[in-house]
């Protein structure tokens, strides 16, 4: 059995799909319907830059849907390969959007638009310079949940991913993350700052859950064709009512990759297929389960190599 996951913020890189865009008309109309739906050329950021420009939150989350759901599309309709014939779809924070859509539960329209107003909400909730995020590698969720209760009347910083065994991701107010840094360091623990201007998935995001909230109420829902996983609990998604909250929490909460997978492979996944740029996703299932297959699809080559474990 296998599961398609969908890739998160991180994975943009200008000029994506650049290959795709200039060979099928099925990924022409879906830039051009993006840029009528946005209101701009977000197909031009994509595909020319500047990379500042793609970067920038509100553009990098329906850029990197944008890709993501072209080619789940042209997989399906170009080479006539069902990936709703998976078990579970998941994805990684606005990943999980595009697993939504591509199991017919949102329309693409509302995506773009959801992710874009998503993007600016979590942008803005904290001023630029006062928030930030650290990668922490080579360590157990334990080990860190324990320096972060230990500490905590010296700083405030939460986990924010816990992406695979060795990878978790730190959020904070950046005098906090600094002073948790020392910790790390004295503990021997390898720690990164990220390149990323805001703390995503933290209580500091309350501002965009309040928007969101707003937001997702307007929007309409549909059964979705597939099981989805949800970053908030690493569970099934059961039902409708569930799923908006959780996408709502989803902003503030911990994105509980780890045990996502390892739920799916419990489930019987042995397969993974990853849809979107980059490879990411895939690197992380590696570090959680060595055992099982994984290949990340964002080029035509990619696509013609599908070999589906039913």
């Amino acid at each position: 059995m296998f599961s398609v996951i969908f890739p998160g913020q991180g994975s943009q890189l200008v000029g994506m799909g650049k290959n795709l865009y200039g060979k099928y008309n099925l990924v022409q109309d879906l830039f051009k319907e993006a840029d009528e739906t946005l209101g701009f050329s977000l197909s031009d950021i994509i595909l020319n830059g500047p990379k500042e420009e793609l970067d920038l939150t509100e553009n990098t989350q329906p850029a990197i849907f944008l890709i993501s759901y072209s080619i789940f599309k042209l997989i399906k309709e170009e080479f006539k390969i069902n990936l709703n014939k998976a078990k579970f779809f998941a994805g990684h924070s606005l990943g999980e959007y595009t697993a939504l859509t591509s199991a017919g539960s949102l329309t693409f329209k509302d995506t773009l638009k959801i992710l874009k107003i998503r993007g600016k909400a979590m942008q803005n909730s904290v001023p630029k310079g006062v928030g930030g995020m650290v990668a922490v590698l080579g360590s157990e969720i334990k080990v860190i949940e324990n320096i972060i209760d230990e500490n905590n009347d010296k700083y405030e910083c939460f986990i924010a991913n816990d992406n695979s065994n060795g990878q978790i991701v730190i959020s904070g107010n950046l005098k906090d993350l600094e002073k948790m840094m020392i910790d790390l360091k004295a503990a021997n623990i390898k720690n990164i700052k990220l390149p990323v201007s805001a703390p995503f998935h933290c209580k500091l995001m309350n501002k965009a859950t309040h928007i969101m909230s707003d937001e997702i109420s307007k929007l309409t829902f549909n059964e979705p064709q597939n099981t989805l996983i949800s970053n908030v609990t690493g569970r099934e998604i059961s039902n409708l009512n569930d799923l908006k909250n959780l996408l709502i929490k989803q902003i503030e909460s911990r994105v509980r990759w780890r045990e996502s997978v390892l739920l799916m492979i419990d489930k019987g996944i042995s397969q993974f297929i990853e849809i979107g740029p980059g490879k990411v996703l895939s690197g992380l299932i590696k570090r959680i389960d060595k055992n099982v297959k994984v290949s990340a699809i964002n080029s035509e080559e990619d696509i013609k190599l599908i070999n589906i474990n039913e």
